[in-house]
């Protein structure tokens, strides 16, 4: 009895097998013959709009979030009492009173320090009231701050004091690092 009933039960999988092939295979067919059969009216492709389109989406993308963290935010000048005046990333002297970066892929940015947990290049973005009324994004090219904490390059160590001080703060990773 369990000989027939395994019999059965073989030939009942067999033969659901060979239906869904079937299935399958018809759907192929009727799809490939709607392609050949499309009546559509709009047949023209406009180029143009679809670069721009697609320009729109890669300009979108760049500002899109690839991780949050959340640190404090401290204001520091390249003059300060353990501050050589070059950054560490890319030995930039920076004591002149530079304080941004021009970037290829977001333009002007403010100068950061973070610890290594961002690598040097990494781009972040944040909302400050006290540092601007807009978006503030900036880039990591100094080091000497510990764990997700960040640190503002401004112009002098008066200004970080009386005008950034010590904010908690959550920030977006927009890129990590020069080489993505």
């Amino acid at each position: 009895m369990n000989r027939i009933a395994s019999r059965v039960f073989k030939t009942t999988k067999i033969l659901l097998l060979l239906l869904v092939v079937l299935v399958v295979q018809r759907a192929n067919v009727m799809s490939k013959n709607e392609k050949l059969t499309n009546e559509s009216l709009n047949k023209t492709l406009d180029l143009t709009a679809m670069a721009v389109k697609l320009n729109e989406i890669n300009m979108a993308d760049k500002y899109y979030p690839i991780d949050t963290f959340t640190g404090d935010l401290t204001g520091y000048a390249a003059d300060c009492p353990l501050c050589t005046g070059y950054l560490a990333c890319t030995g930039a002297y920076v004591a002149n009173g530079t304080t941004s970066y021009n970037d290829k892929d977001y333009g002007e940015v403010v100068i950061l320090a973070s610890s290594k947990n961002l690598p040097c290049g990494s781009i972040v973005a944040f909302d400050a009231s006290y540092v601007s009324s807009e978006k503030v994004t900036g880039i990591v090219l100094d080091r000497g701050v510990l764990g997700n904490d960040l640190d503002l390059l401004v112009p002098s160590e008066d200004y970080a004091l009386k005008k950034i001080g010590r904010h908690k703060l959550t920030y977006d990773v927009l890129r990590r690092g020069w080489d993505r």
